[in-house]
Protein backbone atom coordinates (compact mmCIF):
# COMPACT_ATOMS: atom_id res chain seq x y z
CA UNK A 1 0.00 0.00 0.00
CA UNK A 2 1.37 3.74 -0.55
CA UNK A 3 2.12 5.64 2.36
CA UNK A 4 2.15 9.30 2.06
CA UNK A 5 3.19 12.29 5.16
CA UNK A 6 0.93 13.65 7.27
CA UNK A 7 1.24 17.86 7.33
CA UNK A 8 4.12 17.84 9.95
CA UNK A 9 5.78 14.79 9.60
CA UNK A 10 9.81 14.88 8.55
CA UNK A 11 10.44 12.10 5.33
CA UNK A 12 13.98 10.56 5.85
CA UNK A 13 12.88 7.61 3.55
CA UNK A 14 13.81 3.80 4.22
CA UNK A 15 12.22 2.32 7.47
CA UNK A 16 13.65 2.22 11.42
CA UNK A 17 16.99 1.17 11.59
CA UNK A 18 18.08 1.66 8.44
CA UNK A 19 21.12 3.49 7.74
CA UNK A 20 21.19 7.51 7.90
CA UNK A 21 19.60 8.97 4.47
CA UNK A 22 22.11 9.71 1.49
CA UNK A 23 22.32 12.79 0.16
CA UNK A 24 19.25 14.05 -1.80
CA UNK A 25 16.31 12.18 0.52
CA UNK A 26 16.05 16.06 2.30
CA UNK A 27 14.62 16.00 5.67
CA UNK A 28 11.44 18.26 5.06
CA UNK A 29 7.52 18.89 5.79
CA UNK A 30 5.86 17.76 3.53
CA UNK A 31 6.51 18.43 -0.47
CA UNK A 32 7.88 21.88 -1.19
CA UNK A 33 5.94 22.93 -4.16
CA UNK A 34 6.61 26.84 -3.36
CA UNK A 35 7.49 27.13 -7.71
CA UNK A 36 4.12 25.46 -8.55
CA UNK A 37 5.42 22.14 -9.88
CA UNK A 38 5.03 18.92 -8.32
CA UNK A 39 6.96 16.86 -10.54
CA UNK A 40 9.60 18.12 -12.77
CA UNK A 41 11.96 15.69 -15.43
CA UNK A 42 14.56 17.06 -17.17
CA UNK A 43 16.86 15.36 -19.82
CA UNK A 44 15.74 11.84 -18.58
CA UNK A 45 17.64 8.86 -20.88
CA UNK A 46 16.82 5.34 -19.86
CA UNK A 47 18.06 2.96 -22.17
CA UNK A 48 17.76 -1.27 -22.67
CA UNK A 49 20.43 -3.05 -24.39
CA UNK A 50 21.27 -0.06 -26.74
CA UNK A 51 17.49 0.96 -27.19
CA UNK A 52 16.53 3.91 -25.78
CA UNK A 53 13.06 3.94 -23.85
CA UNK A 54 13.17 8.03 -22.94
CA UNK A 55 15.79 10.05 -24.74
CA UNK A 56 16.70 13.55 -22.84
CA UNK A 57 12.66 13.74 -21.67
CA UNK A 58 11.22 16.77 -20.31
CA UNK A 59 8.39 17.17 -18.40
CA UNK A 60 6.76 19.52 -15.75
CA UNK A 61 3.36 19.09 -13.68
CA UNK A 62 1.59 22.06 -12.21
CA UNK A 63 0.46 21.39 -8.69
CA UNK A 64 -3.69 20.49 -9.17
CA UNK A 65 -3.13 19.57 -12.70
CA UNK A 66 -4.36 17.06 -15.02
CA UNK A 67 -2.22 15.80 -17.42
CA UNK A 68 -2.95 13.36 -20.15
CA UNK A 69 -0.04 11.62 -21.65
CA UNK A 70 -0.49 9.94 -25.23
CA UNK A 71 1.70 8.11 -27.66
CA UNK A 72 2.10 5.19 -29.52
CA UNK A 73 3.19 2.14 -27.92
CA UNK A 74 6.73 2.02 -27.81
CA UNK A 75 6.49 5.81 -26.91
CA UNK A 76 7.90 5.60 -23.44
CA UNK A 77 5.04 6.53 -21.51
CA UNK A 78 5.30 3.09 -19.05
CA UNK A 79 8.69 4.11 -18.71
CA UNK A 80 8.74 7.58 -17.71
CA UNK A 81 5.92 6.44 -15.10
CA UNK A 82 8.44 3.49 -13.59
CA UNK A 83 10.69 6.58 -13.52
CA UNK A 84 8.93 8.38 -11.45
CA UNK A 85 8.16 5.47 -9.13
CA UNK A 86 11.11 4.23 -8.82
CA UNK A 87 10.48 0.77 -10.33
CA UNK A 88 13.34 2.12 -13.20
CA UNK A 89 17.23 3.84 -12.56
CA UNK A 90 17.11 6.59 -15.54
CA UNK A 91 20.61 6.21 -17.17
CA UNK A 92 20.72 10.54 -16.72
CA UNK A 93 18.74 13.34 -16.23
CA UNK A 94 16.95 14.53 -12.70
CA UNK A 95 13.53 13.94 -11.68
CA UNK A 96 12.33 15.84 -8.05
CA UNK A 97 9.34 15.52 -6.47
CA UNK A 98 8.46 19.24 -5.63
CA UNK A 99 11.37 21.41 -5.00
CA UNK A 100 13.54 18.98 -2.88
CA UNK A 101 12.77 15.34 -3.41
CA UNK A 102 15.40 13.62 -5.78
CA UNK A 103 13.46 10.52 -7.33
CA UNK A 104 15.94 9.40 -8.33
CA UNK A 105 18.15 8.33 -5.42
CA UNK A 106 14.86 6.76 -3.80
CA UNK A 107 13.15 3.06 -3.49
CA UNK A 108 9.84 2.44 -4.59
CA UNK A 109 8.70 2.57 -1.20
CA UNK A 110 10.31 5.94 -0.02
CA UNK A 111 8.75 7.17 -3.13
CA UNK A 112 5.34 6.18 -2.36
CA UNK A 113 5.76 7.05 1.34
CA UNK A 114 6.57 10.67 0.00
CA UNK A 115 2.96 11.02 -1.56
CA UNK A 116 2.91 9.16 -5.32
CA UNK A 117 0.58 6.88 -5.89
CA UNK A 118 0.34 4.80 -8.90
CA UNK A 119 -2.33 2.79 -10.78
CA UNK A 120 -1.69 -0.13 -12.72
CA UNK A 121 -3.86 -0.86 -16.37
CA UNK A 122 -5.37 -4.22 -14.93
CA UNK A 123 -6.65 -3.65 -11.19
CA UNK A 124 -5.38 -5.23 -7.97
CA UNK A 125 -7.93 -5.04 -5.45
CA UNK A 126 -8.48 -7.86 -2.49
CA UNK A 127 -10.98 -10.16 -4.00
CA UNK A 128 -11.98 -12.04 -0.78
CA UNK A 129 -12.48 -9.19 1.18
CA UNK A 130 -15.49 -6.36 0.43
CA UNK A 131 -15.31 -3.33 -1.19
CA UNK A 132 -15.24 -1.45 2.51
CA UNK A 133 -12.69 -3.34 3.82
CA UNK A 134 -10.58 -2.90 1.10
CA UNK A 135 -10.59 0.57 2.01
CA UNK A 136 -10.40 0.08 5.22
CA UNK A 137 -7.22 -1.81 4.39
CA UNK A 138 -6.00 1.24 2.47
CA UNK A 139 -6.24 4.26 4.92
CA UNK A 140 -3.26 5.64 6.59
CA UNK A 141 -2.92 3.93 10.37
CA UNK A 142 0.22 2.75 11.61
CA UNK A 143 0.81 -0.74 10.50
CA UNK A 144 2.35 -2.31 13.10
CA UNK A 145 1.12 -5.84 15.20
CA UNK A 146 0.08 -4.34 18.21
CA UNK A 147 -1.92 -1.08 17.05
CA UNK A 148 -3.59 -2.97 13.83
CA UNK A 149 -4.84 -6.02 16.88
CA UNK A 150 -6.50 -3.27 18.59
CA UNK A 151 -7.60 -0.80 16.01
CA UNK A 152 -11.34 0.39 15.48
CA UNK A 153 -12.57 2.92 13.16
CA UNK A 154 -13.64 6.29 14.19
CA UNK A 155 -16.55 8.31 13.35
CA UNK A 156 -14.11 10.35 11.49
CA UNK A 157 -12.53 7.41 9.16
CA UNK A 158 -16.07 6.01 9.09
CA UNK A 159 -17.03 9.55 7.32
CA UNK A 160 -13.84 9.62 5.31
CA UNK A 161 -14.58 5.62 3.75
CA UNK A 162 -18.14 7.14 3.03
CA UNK A 163 -17.34 9.94 1.16
CA UNK A 164 -14.75 7.57 -0.54
CA UNK A 165 -17.50 5.54 -1.70
CA UNK A 166 -19.71 7.86 -2.68
CA UNK A 167 -17.08 9.71 -4.57
CA UNK A 168 -16.01 6.25 -6.26
CA UNK A 169 -19.92 5.31 -7.02
CA UNK A 170 -19.22 2.54 -4.75
CA UNK A 171 -21.54 3.80 -1.98
CA UNK A 172 -24.50 0.62 -1.75
CA UNK A 173 -21.22 -1.76 -2.16
CA UNK A 174 -19.90 -1.35 0.46
CA UNK A 175 -20.62 -5.10 2.19
CA UNK A 176 -19.80 -6.70 -1.63
CA UNK A 177 -16.50 -8.83 -2.06
CA UNK A 178 -14.30 -7.03 -4.79
CA UNK A 179 -13.61 -9.65 -6.71
CA UNK A 180 -17.52 -9.45 -7.56
CA UNK A 181 -17.32 -6.48 -9.33
CA UNK A 182 -17.59 -5.67 -12.80
CA UNK A 183 -14.07 -4.52 -14.30
CA UNK A 184 -14.57 -0.18 -14.32
CA UNK A 185 -16.01 -0.84 -10.82
CA UNK A 186 -12.60 -2.46 -9.29
CA UNK A 187 -11.06 -0.02 -11.06
CA UNK A 188 -13.26 2.63 -9.18
CA UNK A 189 -12.35 0.78 -6.03
CA UNK A 190 -8.55 0.92 -6.30
CA UNK A 191 -8.37 4.75 -7.29
CA UNK A 192 -10.42 4.87 -4.00
CA UNK A 193 -7.65 2.73 -2.30
CA UNK A 194 -5.00 5.32 -3.54
CA UNK A 195 -7.22 7.84 -2.45
CA UNK A 196 -7.50 6.79 0.89
CA UNK A 197 -3.56 7.20 1.42
CA UNK A 198 -4.26 11.34 -0.01
CA UNK A 199 -1.44 11.19 -1.96
CA UNK A 200 -0.64 14.72 -3.93
CA UNK A 201 0.23 12.99 -6.77
CA UNK A 202 -1.94 10.56 -8.99
CA UNK A 203 -0.42 8.35 -11.71
CA UNK A 204 -3.32 6.43 -13.70
CA UNK A 205 -1.99 3.98 -16.75
CA UNK A 206 -5.51 3.60 -19.22
CA UNK A 207 -7.36 3.98 -16.17
CA UNK A 208 -10.45 3.02 -18.79
CA UNK A 209 -9.08 0.10 -20.67
CA UNK A 210 -11.99 -2.58 -20.97
CA UNK A 211 -14.56 0.05 -19.42
CA UNK A 212 -17.99 -0.18 -20.81
CA UNK A 213 -18.82 3.03 -22.62
CA UNK A 214 -21.24 3.93 -19.29
CA UNK A 215 -18.04 3.27 -16.88
CA UNK A 216 -15.98 5.27 -19.02
CA UNK A 217 -18.30 8.05 -19.15
CA UNK A 218 -18.64 7.98 -15.18
CA UNK A 219 -14.64 7.47 -15.06
CA UNK A 220 -14.66 10.72 -16.85
CA UNK A 221 -16.92 12.40 -14.36
CA UNK A 222 -14.74 11.25 -11.53
CA UNK A 223 -11.70 12.37 -12.76
CA UNK A 224 -13.12 15.96 -13.35
CA UNK A 225 -14.27 16.05 -9.91
CA UNK A 226 -10.76 15.13 -8.58
CA UNK A 227 -9.23 18.05 -10.79
CA UNK A 228 -7.40 20.64 -8.17
CA UNK A 229 -7.94 18.44 -5.55
CA UNK A 230 -5.10 15.96 -6.71
CA UNK A 231 -2.02 16.65 -9.27
CA UNK A 232 -3.23 13.53 -11.64
CA UNK A 233 -1.09 12.18 -15.11
CA UNK A 234 -2.84 10.02 -16.83
CA UNK A 235 -1.47 7.57 -19.80
CA UNK A 236 -4.45 6.81 -21.67
CA UNK A 237 -5.12 5.36 -25.94
CA UNK A 238 -8.83 6.26 -25.50
CA UNK A 239 -8.95 9.84 -27.46
CA UNK A 240 -12.40 10.43 -26.29
CA UNK A 241 -12.03 10.34 -23.14
CA UNK A 242 -8.84 12.46 -23.00
CA UNK A 243 -10.73 14.52 -24.76
CA UNK A 244 -13.69 14.77 -22.34
CA UNK A 245 -11.16 14.89 -19.28
CA UNK A 246 -8.23 17.01 -20.50
CA UNK A 247 -11.01 20.31 -20.76
CA UNK A 248 -8.09 23.01 -21.54
CA UNK A 249 -5.21 21.40 -20.12
CA UNK A 250 -1.96 20.45 -21.13
CA UNK A 251 -1.86 17.35 -23.28
CA UNK A 252 1.98 15.65 -23.71
CA UNK A 253 2.69 13.38 -26.78
CA UNK A 254 5.40 11.11 -26.48
CA UNK A 255 7.28 9.44 -29.47
CA UNK A 256 10.06 7.57 -29.43
CA UNK A 257 11.21 8.67 -25.50
CA UNK A 258 10.79 12.33 -25.68
CA UNK A 259 8.13 14.86 -26.00
CA UNK A 260 6.54 15.42 -29.41
CA UNK A 261 3.93 17.97 -29.01
CA UNK A 262 2.22 19.85 -25.88
CA UNK A 263 -0.42 22.02 -25.71
CA UNK A 264 -4.46 21.39 -25.58
CA UNK A 265 -6.15 18.29 -27.00
CA UNK A 266 -7.56 20.68 -29.80
CA UNK A 267 -3.41 22.19 -31.13
CA UNK A 268 -1.95 18.11 -30.41
CA UNK A 269 -4.56 16.63 -32.41
CA UNK A 270 -3.77 19.58 -35.24
CA UNK A 271 -0.14 18.93 -35.43
CA UNK A 272 1.23 17.19 -38.46
CA UNK A 273 3.59 15.66 -36.68
CA UNK A 274 0.92 13.92 -34.07
CA UNK A 275 -1.35 12.95 -37.22
CA UNK A 276 1.47 11.31 -38.56
CA UNK A 277 3.14 9.28 -36.12
CA UNK A 278 -0.14 8.45 -33.99
CA UNK A 279 -3.47 9.93 -34.40
CA UNK A 280 -3.34 9.41 -38.49
CA UNK A 281 -5.51 11.20 -41.34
Amino acid sequence: MNIVLQPGQHYEGGEPGDSPSPPGRVKQEGVDTTHGAILYLEDITVSFDGFKALNKLNLDISVGELRCIIGPNGAGKTTMMDVITGKTRPGSGTAWFGQTIDLTRMTEYDIAHAGIGRKFQRPTVFEQHTVFENLELAMKTNKRVRPTLFFRLSSEQKGKIDEILKLIRLRGEETRLAGLLSHGQKQWLEIGMLLMQEPQLLLLDEPVAGMSDAETARTAELLNELRGKHSIVVVEHDMAFVTEIAQGDKVTVLHEGSVLAEGSMQQVQADERVIEVYLGR
